[in-house]
């Protein structure tokens, strides 16, 4: 291949090449495996130019960070034997002389480190510690802090080079041949095995779609704003500012209001549908159905290597609609006390598992020695803009509310859309009446969140009330 200034040499001390070339039927193999060992400074060229974006999780200091470090303190010489190492995979790649490799990673969401995020991390920790200072060293949390580092003193760590020479378990996935089509036919499997190696370490299902492109429409969908709180890749939260980023398997779970919209109209190309409750108690439900959807040639089309982009027009118009959730979700969270005391007779926060959120008589309270535990001093918030609101109480009680926007869904011509002009201002004309109904569903459970929230009954029961109050707003607005 031409050379490029981006490109990265890995000679390898001792390698061997599975299947060989001896071996039969080796064409029929799309996966070429180089195994071996390298030594620690013959990685640096990795550490300078390679991210771990092919690494379905973003790699953190923890235990198993530590651990390594241990080894790489005390027995550096047997590393090669205790550690899996690291597992690189390329397309794109040129035998040289010595047992040399150059790499070149043109995709760096697919090609570049699959496995041994956290080996990586505790080798350039190891090499960093003893040129800087000890509480700057101490501050590195993340590959990206440990990067960003590796840069400031690449000059002194390149006059220390030659004091890492431990060997480091490398496995190095390239194609079997040098042919277009023996690049697509390798890139196609590769994010299987990226997904098999990290089973170990429960890859979540939400990291292999991220992978794979499943959410990219939906980033499009939402504004920029809310997309920047949004863990799209898991672990991969930083922001010391804010430490509750918004799940991504949160945002699968409202996808299925209108999916099962969709699916209800027959509207998809397959009978696929989550079950209400388990927008709520089994999320990981959620995505696992989620990607089978996105897996359909029917909805996504193949884009580069095991990337797919969206094609199908009812499941964006969904995204569109997912895209009001978050916020709906918050108001209806902030106004339900509010709402459920509209008719005076009723005082949400008499019950205990609601907190109230008021500093003033909290302290007036507990000077004149009476009981604050229906206070709370923590700011409560909305789930996941974090407005703030004055109860605190558990999300169980209402998220079958949330479900039931659904009844504001109508699909039309394949695409799911609302059926009211602006789904805030209706939920603010409706939610007391609707509060009014739904204290029934709250009594029969006793206010027990985990019952109203597993009881498929109540999501039936909120979808039937949100579709009332807009057939009653329709036939006023008939009648003029």
């Amino acid at each position: 291949m031409t050379y490029k200034k981006d490109d990265i040499v890995i000679r390898f001390s001792n390698v061997a090449a599975q299947p060989s070339s001896k071996e039969e039927n080796i064409d029929e193999i799309p996966i070429k495996r180089l195994v071996g060992f390298v030594a620690a400074k013959n990685l640096f060229p990795l550490f300078d130019n390679a991210g771990l974006a092919a690494n379905p999780r973003s790699s953190r200091r923890n235990s198993v960070v530590d651990d390594i470090l241990n080894t790489l303190n005390t027995t550096p010489e047997l590393f090669r034997f205790k550690s899996k190492g690291i597992l690189l995979g390329t397309a794109h790649y040129e035998e040289l002389q010595r047992s040399r490799f150059r790499l070149r990673f043109e995709d760096s969401t697919i090609e570049g480190i699959l496995d041994g995020g956290h080996n990586m991390l505790a080798i350039g920790l190891f090499v960093l510690r003893d040129i800087m200072e000890d509480r700057d060293w101490k501050r590195i949390k993340s590959w990206d802090d440990m990067k960003t580092q590796w840069d400031d003193y690449r000059k002194e760590i390149e006059k220390r080079k030659n004091d890492f020479d431990f060997l480091v378990p490398v496995e190095l996935l390239v194609p079997t041949g040098f042919e277009d089509d023996d690049a697509d036919a390798f890139m196609m499997p590769l994010l299987e095995v990226c997904e098999a190696r990290n089973n170990n370490a429960q890859l979540p299902q939400e990291a292999k779609s991220n992978k794979q492109g499943f959410y990219d429409a939906i980033k499009d969908s939402v504004s920029p704003e809310f997309s920047a709180r949004v863990e799209w890749k898991p672990n991969s939260w930083e922001d010391e500012t804010e430490k509750r980023p918004i799940k991504i398997r949160d945002l699968i779970a409202l996808a299925w209001i209108p999916l099962n919209e969709l699916t209800d109209e027959s509207s998809l190309p397959t009978n696929i549908s989550v079950s209400p409750q388990n927008t709520y108690r089994n999320k990981a439900e959620c995505s696992k159905r989620f990607e089978e959807l996105m897996s359909l040639d029917e909805v996504t089309k193949k884009k580069q290597g095991p990337q797919r982009e969206l094609k199908h027009a009812g499941v964006l118009s969904a995204f569109g609609i997912l895209a009001d959730l978050p916020a709906l979700y918050d108001q209806i969270y902030a106004d339900f006390p509010k709402a459920y005391n509209a008719n005076g007779k009723r005082r949400f926060a008499s019950n205990p598992i609601v907190k109230i959120y008021d500093p003033e008589k909290r302290q007036a309270a507990q000077s004149s020695g009476k009981d604050v535990q229906g206070y709370t001093s923590v700011q409560p918030k909305t789930p996941f803009y974090r407005n703030d609101v004055s109860n605190n109480y558990p999300e169980g009680l209402i998220v079958p509310l949330i479900y039931g926007l659904k009844g504001l869904l109508i699909v039309e011509h394949g695409l799911v859309r609302w059926a009211v002009k602006d789904p805030k201002a209706f939920v603010e004309r409706n939610l007391s009446k609707i509060a009014e109904s739904y204290q029934l569903v709250m009594n029969m459970a006793k206010w027990d969140p985990q019952k109203i929230s597993k009881d498929p009954s109540s999501y039936e029961f909120s979808v039937r009330e949100f579709r009332n109050a807009l057939f009653e707003e329709q036939r006023l607005k008939k009648q003029g």
